[in-house]
């Protein structure tokens, strides 16, 4: 005879209700509450001035886009140090065929810039991939070689406002029903990346192969193969995120994302992506890359000097490593027990 053993209620929900808290997701809302009222207090004309909390919803679109493409790549266990140089090549570029061809459509130079990111990502994924060399070293060189390459284009030039057409600049500015039209735009495309990476197949590939390398080449997963891909998706969001920065600033020169690589990384660290890689979730790197943004916002509100908001991101990816690395090693100790026990 089986014995059904069941769970009090009172239990189960005190369980959900503790994964929840345990969240990082929720965490970083919290936290950007906190900072938001914090600095609202104190300077209220950070959030309730005209267009100030528009401004707050706008300017983490960049840093989303391309942290997303970051955690992609880090959660295959490499790492993408080009993306800010990327941004800057197809900031560039579509501003350059806004100017050399007048008329030509918008759409036509969207994907031209997206088409640029992801070839220029292919090259970083070929080389990891095929050379056998840390993506770390790699993408270190080719953050020099393709910032280089935009000095020697753009020189002392800069991408004029003049060059855009109105509707492209205007829709930096664009709102529905108050929100920043470019918010929408991304938190679209943060869902359609979330349910990629999670519900289809390559995703849950991208996931096992960081997880466990060995054991993903053993079950005939394709390393180069999602190597590259991470690769690609990385280089395609930094193209469009340098698109936003166009639309957004409708200005640039050949130091147009410089340190975006390294806020990418610390959003996706920050976000709960495991630097070791196998884990992590996009929404979490979204939220991790708008409470960067945020505090890039609001710390100059506060009169905190910029060097100080540098070594607070530093200790936000510290503290993010050492709190994954706790979890990991409490995940063994637990298994370790359960194994004994059994």
């Amino acid at each position: 005879m089986s014995v059904t053993h069941t769970v009090p209620v009172s239990q189960g929900r005190r369980s959900f209700l503790g994964r929840i808290l345990r969240a990082r997701e929720v965490g970083l809302i919290v936290m950007i509450f906190a900072l938001v009222a914090l600095t609202s207090v104190t300077q209220p004309g950070f959030l309730f001035s005209d267009g100030g909390w528009r401004e707050l919803l706008r300017q983490p679109t960049i840093l989303i886009l391309i942290a997303l493409g970051e955690a992609i790549v880090i959660i295959t266990r490499n790492i993408d140090l080009s993306v800010g140089s990327i941004l800057c090549l197809s900031a560039y570029a579509a501003g350059s065929l806004f100017s050399n061809f007048p008329g030509i459509p918008i759409p036509l130079v969207i994907l031209s810039g997206i088409l640029l990111g992801a070839f220029l990502g292919l090259v970083n994924g070929l080389l990891v991939a095929f050379l056998r060399v840390p993506s770390l070293v790699i993408t270190l060189g080719t953050l020099y070689t393709y910032r280089g390459i935009a000095i020697l284009w753009i020189g002392p030039h800069f991408i004029r406002s003049s060059w855009l057409p109105d509707e492209y600049r205007s829709f930096g500015t664009l709102q529905f029903l108050g929100i920043p039209v470019l918010l929408i735009v991304v938190a679209i495309i943060v869902l359609l990346i979330g349910w990629f990476m999670t519900s289809r197949r390559v995703g849950r590939d991208l996931y096992a192969l960081g997880s466990n390398p060995e054991a993903a080449t053993l079950f005939g997963l394709g390393e180069r193969r999602l190597t590259v891909t991470a690769f690609v998706a990385s280089g395609a969001l930094a193209g469009l995120g340098g698109l936003v920065y166009l639309a957004i600033f409708a200005t640039g020169d050949a130091q147009v994302g410089t340190g975006y690589e390294l806020q990418a990384v610390a959003a996706a660290v920050v976000g709960g992506v495991a630097i070791v890689g196998g884990s992590g979730t996009i929404w979490g790197v979204a939220l991790g890359a708008f409470f960067l943004a945020t505090i890039s916002n609001a710390l100059p509100v506060l009169g905190v000097p910029s060097l100080w908001q540098q070594s607070i991101v530093g200790v936000l990816i510290v503290g993010a490593i050492l709190l994954d690395r706790i979890v990991f090693i409490t995940r063994i100790r637990r298994a370790k027990r359960k194994g004994t026990a059994t």
